[in-house]
């Protein structure tokens, strides 16, 4: 189906004279093509059926409404006794759909229950379908009418079962502050007047490709070594101490030493295989540590710590005191509120692709989403990718028929003007498996040369990077760090989970990725993430999507988000929600988080 614009639609109307000086009508009028997904020439064939019924009724916003709600909704419902003929032609969304498959199931069971059972008949009632009413449920969603129909691009255009059966929809999974009594909808007029901008000198940020691919070892032996000394001269002047040792040369007093972790196989690391790598600046050398004598301790390959311990011999230090990290401080802005300043709250809206179920390339998640963000009018959606994803069966076996910058595109457009009408500000963050994008680290943003009079309200941003929203910070990344450092790190006698130990070390380390060697799906420009992986403050709010279990904590005054996968492999998966609130730095100093609450939702 081709893509629904307001050009289209007031070319279609024009030809039947038809004038509308509203730009508003057409972004309603799009925005239900989208909903409901039909074409121009079938949405304007209801507006003039419904016209003329009502004796030429003129085309404003309020008649639009009217229409919306007498005629599109009652026709989704109806239960004609002429529906067999029809409902392979009539545009459906899921609701009308599920319906319409109960009652055909309650017919055949009125049926059955006059006829006499045979053998076959039997057999059928006592086995437990793998999908049921797949070939129904088929042939009733490859409609012309469906948005974003795989059909254009894929010769398979099967929709996924489990994910138009799935349960929950809408239910709440995580909540975090203060939820009763919130209001999960957006300001009157949302996205107007919301400052949405990159933290740093322009100069400093990622804005454009660049080329990778030829990186000498000298060079990233350069950016390791630097981050060492500069971690290293960070953590001696906090805990106050007047002089680092050698690690390797022998001592019979107790001595403290700075190096990065390492292991010494290419294994996971264990208590056993733990190195101590020090900076050129103190030898250079790799030395075993035994941490028998730690009562607690949290370790990952790639860590830069300060150790206090015994080394003897030079060969073995044997370690008494570990001494981490420090966040760096939170943002303040020069720009001050008044005291008894009322500014109403953001909602913010975090997802993160992929927006397809795994056995098919139909959007319908990412069209569920469009109707959440139309029905919430959110200021600000945060949507990671991917957004075309390499891991997809589909794409991975090559059964597209068009190129994977086309259907980004076309996902783009209808995520744009779909929720042109809601007019929130809408910030893209690429992801390492978009397979159209620039398979490095960090990523430079989207390129999308034809957004027009929509520019305005749409931000491509790198990944990593660090955003500011009306004075609130955002740090964002999509590479899953969660699963990558969960997977190297080791602890003893730490009383914390294990996602607030690996977020408290991004914050303690300033990097949204200190894990090093990096994860094998992870194209590294160590150059380059020198000057833009690093944490410029500690933000208010850090969002790092995984493909682990969704959670809102709050560590050391960051409130951290993974509002999951929008798609977990072939059913629904969840998205994000939070009401963000900055307030007038109090009298005595105290910092006060401006995220109020937030929930993680299921679609």
């Amino acid at each position: 189906m081709a893509l629904v614009t307001a050009d289209k639609l007031k070319a279609e109307l024009e030809t039947f004279e038809i004038t509308c000086k509203d730009d508003s009508v057409l972004d309603k009028m799009v925005e239900l093509c989208i909903c409901n997904r039909i074409d121009t020439e079938q949405m304007l064939l209801e507006w003039l059926a419904y016209s003329t019924s009502k004796d030429g009724l003129e085309l404003t916003l309020n008649n639009l409404e009217h229409f919306e709600h007498e005629l599109l909704n009652k026709k989704s419902k109806s239960k004609s006794s002429s529906w067999k003929d029809e409902s392979y032609n009539r545009t459906r969304d899921i609701h009308s759909l599920e319906e319409l498959i109960k009652a055909e199931e309650e017919e055949e069971n009125l049926l059955d229950s006059y006829s006499t059972p045979g053998k076959s008949s039997q057999k059928r009632v006592l086995s437990t379908p793998e999908h049921p009413q797949s070939k129904r449920t088929t042939a009733l969603l490859t409609s012309p009418g469906l948005l974003l129909s795989p059909a254009n691009f894929s010769p398979s255009v099967t929709p996924s079962q489990k994910y138009s059966q799935r349960g929950g929809k809408g239910e709440v999974v995580v909540s975090f502050g203060a939820v009763q009594g919130a209001r999960w909808t957006g300001r009157k007029d949302p996205g107007a007047g919301v400052q949405v901008n990159l933290l740093g000198q322009p100069e400093e940020s990622l804005c454009s490709g660049y080329k990778y691919m030829f990186q000498r070892l000298r060079d990233v032996r350069n950016v390791l070594s630097e981050k060492i000394e500069e971690m290293g001269e960070k953590l001696r002047s906090h805990f106050s101490i007047e002089e680092l040792s050698a690690i390797s040369l022998p001592a019979q007093d107790s001595i403290t030493v700075l190096g990065q972790i390492c292991c010494d196989s290419n294994g996971k690391l264990n208590a056993q295989s733990v190195l101590l790598e020090a900076g050129p600046e103190h030898g250079g050398q790799l030395v075993p540590i035994d941490l028998s004598e730690l009562k607690q301790y949290s370790l990952f390959p790639g860590q830069v710590v300060l150790m206090e311990g015994m080394n003897t011999t030079g060969r073995k230090l044997v370690a008494s005191k570990l001494y981490e990290g420090v966040p760096l401080p939170f943002y303040s802005t020069s720009a001050k509120m008044e005291t008894n300043e009322v500014v109403e709250p953001l909602n913010i809206l975090v997802a993160c692709g992929p927006y397809t179920p795994s056995d098919s390339l139909t959007f319908d998640p990412l069209i569920d989403l469009i109707n959440v963000i139309v029905r919430d009018r959110p200021d600000v959606c945060l949507l990671f990718g991917p957004f075309v994803d390499s891991k997809h069966e589909q794409i991975e076996k090559a059964k597209v028929t068009e190129t994977f910058e086309t259907i980004f595109y076309r996902c783009i457009d209808s995520i744009v003007d779909g929720t042109k009408s809601v007019g929130c500000q809408l910030v893209f963050v690429p992801a390492q498996r978009d397979i159209h994008h620039e398979f490095i680290y960090p990523q430079p943003p989207f390129t999308l040369p034809n957004l027009k009079d929509q520019a305005q309200r749409v931000t491509l941003v790198p990944d990593p990077c660090t955003l500011l929203i009306d004075g609130v910070t955002f740090g964002l990344t999509s590479s899953d760090i969660l699963f990558h450092m969960g997977a190297e790190e080791i602890s003893c006698g730490t009383s914390s989970d294990r996602f607030s130990r690996i977020l408290n070390h991004m914050l303690t380390q300033r990097s949204y990725y200190p894990l090093y060697p990096p994860a094998e799906e992870v194209n590294m420009d160590y150059e380059k993430f020198q000057i833009h992986g690093q944490m410029l403050v500690t933000p208010d709010i850090l969002v790092v999507p995984s493909e682990l279990r969704y959670f809102v904590k709050d560590v050391a005054g960051c409130v951290c988000v993974n509002p999951g996968r929008l798609t977990k492999g072939q059913v629904g998966g969840t998205y994000g929600r939070l009401l963000i609130q900055r307030s007038a730095a109090p009298e005595d100093g105290k910092r006060e988080s401006p995220c109020l609450t937030a929930q993680v939702v299921k679609i």
